[in-house]
């Protein structure tokens, strides 16, 4: 039972990458645009040099540098890459267990492997850079007629057909049908390998959540809520908080219209000392206090300061599993 108990406690990390509509929506974009790119990039600017021992080097570059560029990017861009920088700032992760370390680091990467896994499994299915990087490892003996003397120098040659001596471009077709059999299939073993995992996943997930499935969809749009409402109204208190600044500098400050409702309609604002703001940063798991749901760090401060309980507040923002 404290086994399960363990495993079902860290597995809910790995909700927050399943549970949100908009992050499939977000990560079906990212899907498209990939295909729109890699489409671009085969079309327009792929130029295999067919030449021995920079075939390899540029077929893969082609596979693997874009990958690498566009995970990188999904990790900075990820949200929970930098509550999980924040969390072992402030709190030195003394509370992070090696488990669910790795949950969460797998949400992370699950979200950044998309566009990475769409860009390799397009260029495996459409075989360019595939044939390019392993023409000239293909053995000529294979194939039935091809000259013996010939080596790896010529069969580099044959992605430009250009390039290939007229009596050896009747071999062409075949040597493409054999590479770009061997590319497909490793593009749609990746394609059913990729799915399995999601699916098992999945099935974990739903094994180990404790919440059923409706409160899991209020959670997700309550989530989705506060974030909006937050960023809207961190904007508006910083202009707020910035027009009060300027005007006692200058006397006056120069305000939009919409801004100058803005003003009049909240007066004035007030900054917010560090303190609240490193109570409402940082990663959180799902908790309750009395049998009544906690669903942010922001509604877990909410909550003890309407109990004006410091102490417990301060106790409780530091716990994190």
């Amino acid at each position: 039972m404290a086994a399960y108990a363990l495993v079902t406690e860290n597995f809910k990390f790995m909700s927050l990458f399943f549970k949100s509509k908009d992050v499939m929506i977000f990560n079906g974009l990212i899907a498209l645009g990939t295909v729109a790119g890699q489409t671009a990039y085969s079309v327009f600017a792929f130029d295999c040099p067919c030449s021995s021992g920079r075939n390899y080097c540029y077929g893969l570059a082609a596979i693997g540098a874009p990958a690498l560029a566009f995970f990188l990017i999904g990790i900075m861009m990820n949200k929970s890459t930098w509550d999980l920088v924040s969390e072992c700032r402030l709190r030195n992760c003394r509370k992070l267990s090696g488990a669910a370390s790795f949950a969460l680091l797998g949400t992370i990467i699950g979200r950044a492997v998309v566009a990475p896994l769409t860009w390799t499994v397009l260029s495996l299915l459409r075989g360019k850079a595939y044939t390019c990087a392993l023409s000239e490892f293909l053995d000529p003996r294979t194939l039935e007629g091809f000259p013996s003397d010939q080596g790896s120098e010529v069969m580099a040659k044959f992605p430009c057909q250009e390039s290939v001596p007229k009596e050896l471009q009747g071999f062409w077709p075949e040597i493409e049908r054999r590479l770009k059999y061997e590319s497909q299939l490793i593009g749609w073993l990746l394609v059913a390998g990729v799915s399995l995992a999601v699916f098992l996943m999945l099935c974990v997930k739903r094994c180990s959540s404790p919440l059923g499935y409706l409160q899991e969809d209020y959670w997700s749009e309550y989530r989705s809520n506060e974030k909006t409402l937050f960023q809207r109204t961190a904007s508006a208190h910083a202009l707020l908080l910035a027009a009060e600044n300027v005007k006692s500098f200058f006397g006056f400050v120069a305000l939009e219209k919409e801004e100058k409702e803005q003003l009049a309609e909240h007066q004035s604002a007030g900054p917010i000392c560090s303190t609240n703001w490193n109570r409402v940063t940082g990663v959180y798991l799902y908790r309750e206090k009395n049998g009544l749901p906690l669903y942010s760090r922001l509604n877990k401060w909410a909550t003890y300061s309407l109990e004006n309980n410091v102490e417990a507040m301060e106790k409780e923002m530091d716990t994190f599993n």
